[in-house]
């Protein structure tokens, strides 16, 4: 039910601001495809939606240092928290805005939120300095201290509140 009730809430503000310019449209657009995404029961893989091309992949067990072993990730097609940031944004940009890379050049594109968050806008955690740049997850922000990520081995894309991660960074805007 409270599912229904949050796509119902997207779906309204998508049809109250669809004559606004596109910046301003994208922001509930991600929101809706992270649902649509999350209804799909995609699990976690470790470097998945690095391919090419954004969505779904087999990932890589180069770094991995899960809880499960071994390390499933090579023969796993799935998302990792930046593969998943990276489809939807590019489902909602129409193309792949954040690129292949992981967490760190993905933030490199994008500006902090200095105002109060919106949903859509991506939540960083790890450390963000003028000088240093080391993140090590990224979920898309829904409002109401939630972000729809991609968590860990051995989970789905789900929805978890932000305070469930340590290392909050910031709030960061394509």
């Amino acid at each position: 039910m409270k599912r229904r009730l949050a796509v119902a809430a997207v779906l309204i503000l998508l049809t109250a601001t669809a004559s606004m310019p596109f910046a301003t449209r994208v922001l509930p657009r991600i929101v809706q495809i992270a649902y649509e995404i999350e209804r799909r029961d995609i699990v976690y893989s470790w470097g998945g939606g690095h391919a090419e091309r954004p969505g779904p992949s087999k990932g890589t067990c180069t770094g991995y240092k899960g809880r499960i072993k071994p390390c499933p990730a090579a023969k796993t097609r799935g998302l990792d928290c930046s593969g998943f940031a990276r489809w939807v944004y590019a489902l909602a940009h129409g193309e792949d805005v954040l690129g292949p890379g992981n967490t760190n050049d993905h933030v490199r594109r994008m500006r902090r939120v200095d105002a109060a968050p919106v949903p859509g806008d991506l939540v960083f955690f790890g450390k963000i300095t003028k000088k240093t740049v080391k993140t090590h997850h990224v979920g898309i922000y829904l409002g109401q201290g939630k972000m729809m990520n991609a968590p860990e081995t051995g989970a789905v894309v789900r929805i978890d509140d932000i305070s469930r991660v340590k290392d909050f960074a910031g709030f960061y805007r394509f």
